[in-house]
């Protein structure tokens, strides 16, 4: 999703932008959206392939009728969309009163729109369904299958740290389908101000903390993002970090996370995702929150390349190297998240993740100061656990802790 921009921690990106891009960007105001490929990100053999929008569907009737979906109030569902304009000729969709595009891509765009019956800001992405029905994905899926899939999902989400999904309109007499999202106001800190070119320690820790709470929140509830990255975390007027754009997330039933490829940006995807074998989604979201958070520090990417063979090469094989002094708590951070093991047989490939669930990097000091028990300050309106870790040291070396 366009809502963040190419620096959104306030960070000058080198540019590796076909590297960086999972769409391609459009310009074009009028609906007509670039082509672009996307890998599925399906569970298991492809011979046990079902519809991941399907699958996701069924997952979440079932939490429904169990009581375990989040939100305390649904998400609007509106089916009869008027278009019009106000007194002063901006465009209107039923209450929301255009204001200005926030961004485009290759399916949607996103456009700032204020409610004239709240006052509140939202952004609204907009869809073609008649565009999305002709991009075929998988065999068995489209792009509105996707749109349907990150609907249902985001449906049953609600956390501080989580972007929230207001409303859907899908009016079934008109080709356009839009979703109503809370709009986050993007104010970034300044470039460089760390010492090592990156964020403030004080404000990397603090932006981390936010983006570890809601990934913890995301995989309590068997929720695989799939496309973290600084584009996808956006930062409130007030310094709240909240996850967006779950355009390519899955949901599961239980613990098996395993997935098969990954449409994820290539600079932030995971060693054993290029394999071409199944890996752990959640190890794999747990891997670009490191290398986002090496690029907090950094202000650039741990493992790239002026080619996709050569960026892969960088990602499987190549250790990571840490420029210059830093704090040693988080040099230790960095090296647990970003490890490579090579002498773990699964996956079959000479480099794998060190699997680290995101609620183990409580345990590192870094993000724990000095306090004897963290806790994610969050009660879930489901009744899911999100669970408290108690704080212990974690080796330099670089050994896999389970969860």
């Amino acid at each position: 999703m366009g809502m963040g921009c190419s620096s959104c921690f306030g960070l000058r990106v080198q540019s590796q932008d076909h590297f960086l891009s999972d769409y391609d960007q459009s310009d074009d105001e009028g609906g007509e959206y670039d082509d672009c490929e996307r890998t599925d990100m399906t569970n298991g053999s492809y011979g046990e392939l079902q519809s991941p929008t399907k699958r996701s569907e069924q997952i979440i009737l079932f939490r429904i009728q169990t009581g375990k979906v989040c939100r305390e109030t649904p998400v609007k569902e509106t089916h009869l969309v008027v278009r019009s304009e106000d007194d002063n000729g901006n465009k209107m969709v039923k209450e929301y009163v255009r204001e200005f595009k926030i961004g485009s891509g290759s399916y949607a765009k996103v456009v700032l729109y204020r409610s004239s019956i709240d006052g509140k800001r939202y952004a609204i992405k907009a869809f073609h369904k008649s565009y999305l029905l002709k991009q075929q994905v998988a065999p068995s899926e489209t792009a509105m299958s996707d749109v349907l899939r990150e609907v249902l999902i985001m449906k049953m989400l609600d956390h501080p740290n989580i972007v929230s999904l207001i409303e859907v309109m899908d009016d079934p007499n008109t080709d356009h389908f839009y979703m109503v999202l809370e709009y986050v106001e993007g104010k970034w800190a300044p470039e460089g101000s760390g010492a090592s070119g990156g964020l403030e320690e004080t404000t990397v820790r603090k932006y981390l903390r936010d983006i570890v709470a809601g990934l913890i929140y995301l995989h309590a509830h068997n929720v695989v993002h799939g496309d973290i990255k600084p584009d996808n975390l956006l930062v409130t007027g007030s310094g709240v970090v909240k996850i967006a754009d779950f355009s390519v997330s899955q949901v599961f039933e239980d613990e098996n996370d395993e997935l098969r490829r990954s449409p994820g940006t290539p600079v932030f995807t995971a060693p054993e995702c290029w394999s071409g074998v199944t890996y752990h989604g959640k190890a794999a979201d747990t891997w670009a929150l490191g290398v986002t958070l090496y690029y907090m520090v950094f202000g650039k990417y741990p493992f790239t390349g002026d080619t996709m063979l050569e960026t892969y090469d960088e990602i499987v094989n190549n250790p990571m190297i840490i420029p210059g002094e830093i704090n040693s708590q988080l040099k230790n951070l960095l090296e647990g998240i970003l490890c490579k093991v090579s002498d773990i047989p699964y996956p079959k490939n000479n480099s794998v993740l060190c699997f680290i669930s995101v609620s183990n990097l409580l345990f590192f000091e870094f993000l724990s100061y000095s306090r004897s028990t963290i806790s994610i300050n969050f009660e879930c309106y489901c009744g899911t656990s999100l669970g408290s870790w108690r704080r212990r040291a974690y080796p330099s070396t670089c050994m896999p802790l389970q969860a």
